[in-house]
């Protein structure tokens, strides 16, 4: 792809960004630096982590209790479908095999 397929829009974009000089030529564009200040200390990063919990919505009891009544009862009957299709099919298995 060359430089005269590019629309002037994109041509203002890439020189905005420092890819295109002021004739439309390329440039290299320098290689961004990182920060050092970027990085925290162990201490900072609990109090940054502690702020954020303190941020969450965190479900009463109530609320948690309920849930798991139903999560349970959804287990025990996902686990008996499970159980009697196994049966079933055992017995059908038995049946097929030793005729």
């Amino acid at each position: 792809m060359s430089l005269d397929d590019l629309n002037r829009e994109q041509k203002r974009q890439l020189r905005k960004m420092g890819a295109l000089d002021d004739e439309g030529r390329t440039t290299r564009a320098p290689r961004q630096q990182k920060k050092q200040s970027d990085r925290v200390g162990p201490i900072e990063y609990l109090r940054e982590v502690r702020d954020e919990m303190r941020k969450v919505a965190w479900p009463k009891r109530p609320e948690v209790r309920r849930y798991s009544i139903i999560v349970i009862i959804t287990v025990v009957i996902y686990t008996a479908m499970v159980g009697g299709f196994d049966y079933i099919f055992g017995q059908w298995s038995q049946w097929f095999y030793s005729s």
